[in-house]
Order: C-alpha cells, then structure tokens, then sequence
C-alpha cells in the first residue's frame, strides 16, 4: 500500500467529513473568492474560478454559497482579502511536502506552519526546493462500494481518463487537469457518480519510509490539514514494504 495513497484515501474520507461541519466549504468558498479577485467572477474566462467552483458543486455546496464567493472576490460584496502563500517542507525520512495556504494573517500562519513541522519532525525549505518535484494533475474519486475499476474505465476512457488505482475503498481516476470536468461529466452520463473531482499535484517520484517515519509521516499530514488557513497539502512518501 502506498503511503501516499493511503494519505490520499484518509484526506478523501476527511473531506467527507468535515463538509457535513463546514470546513471543506470554508476552504472552497476562500478559493473561489481569490480566483475571482485575480481572474474576474466568469467562468468560462476564468479557469481558475471554473475549477473552483466545479469543485465546490462536486462536494454539494449550495449555489447561493458559491455567487457569493464570486462576489466577495470581485468586490461586489464586502468581503476578507486572502494572501495566496505556498510553503515547501520536509518533514520525516526527508519527504517532500507542498502546503497552500489562503490567508489573512500571513505572520501568525508562518508561525503555525513552522511550529507544525517542528513539532512533528519537519522544517521549511527553500524556495524551489521541492516544487519541481510536483506535476498538475486532474483526479476524480469515486466510491469503490459502489463501482469496479472496470466501470470506471469504460465510462470515461474516451472523454480523456488516463488512469485508475484502487486505494482501499476509493477508486482514484486520474487526468490531464484540462481533462478532468469533461471526464467528470462523462463518468455521470455513463452512470458513474464520482464523489469528487478536482485539479491538484503528484509528484513525479515517490520516496520510500519504514513504518514507524510513515506512522509520523501521517501525524504531520494530519495536523496540517486541520490548519484553517491550509488549503491544500500535497507531498510524496509511500510506505515501505517490510
């Protein structure tokens, strides 16, 4: 089993979770309103805002939720102005780790980031020195109770999916990211409901941990994700057969 794919499978079932209390749609409605502050409140010439938003819809957050995130972004309603800041780390065994955060106080979540790392035995990098070790990707969860590989598969192979791995009970369907709502779109059509669809990173390589570091590993991951101001966490390390 994959370290990292494990991570991926837990933050799926996280997502799931903390939707029900508000969390996923406070990071989405963050997103959504920086891209259309950067980008203008249209999706069709905003690629960022479509991505965020279809987002938003596939983890069912209400329309009215998501115009006044666009509008907060395009300053038609008064709103809190986000600093995009992307943290590159390290954390156990030597793991690469990418932390994006959205947020309002950049001193104060400097401070949690580092006293995140520290306390869970990692620490900040420089500039680069791990981002080139990440691709963007398209990926699209789906429930595997309900779906086969093979499903999958055949519904959206034509509209662009290049790839599907099962992750204990997640079926993870990957594409090019310009891909991924087209595929989205034709899994549906094709009687496949994915839980999920988004634009993210993978690395390119992956990096091997014992399990007592993957055990550690997971820790940190986790307690970076329960940052608010973190709004993506992407990183390399899968478990070690032993």
């Amino acid at each position: 089993m994959s370290g990292h794919n494990k991570w991926s499978s837990i933050k799926h079932k996280k997502q799931k979770a903390d939707a029900a209390r508000g969390k996923v749609f406070s990071r989405l409605v963050k997103e959504i309103s920086v891209a259309a502050r950067e980008g203008g409140g249209d999706v069709d010439t905003n690629s960022r805002l479509r991505v965020a938003v279809e987002t938003a819809k596939s983890q069912n957050m209400p329309s009215d939720n998501i115009d006044r995130a666009i509008k907060r972004g395009t300053g038609e309603l008064e709103g809190v102005n986000y600093e995009e800041i992307i943290y590159e780390a390290y954390g156990p065994g030597g793991m690469a780790i990418m932390i994006e955060v959205l947020t309002d106080n950049k001193n104060r979540t400097a401070a949690e980031i580092r006293h995140l790392l520290s306390k869970h035995g990692g620490h900040l990098g420089s500039r680069n020195s791990v981002a080139y070790m990440f691709n963007r990707v398209g990926r699209i969860s789906i429930d595997g109770n309900r779906y086969s590989e093979d499903q999958v598969l055949e519904a959206g192979l034509d509209a662009g999916l290049e790839d599907v791995q099962t992750i204990d009970d997640l079926i993870v369907a990957t594409t090019t990211p310009s891909d991924v709502f087209e595929v989205k779109e034709a899994l549906v059509r094709n009687g496949v409901v994915p839980d999920s669809a988004e634009v993210t990173k993978e690395p390119e390589t992956y990096i091997a941990l014992g399990s007592r570091e993957s055990e550690k590993a997971l820790e940190l991951l986790e307690a970076l994700e329960e940052s608010d101001d973190v709004q993506a966490i992407h990183t390399n390390f899968e478990m070690q057969d032993e």
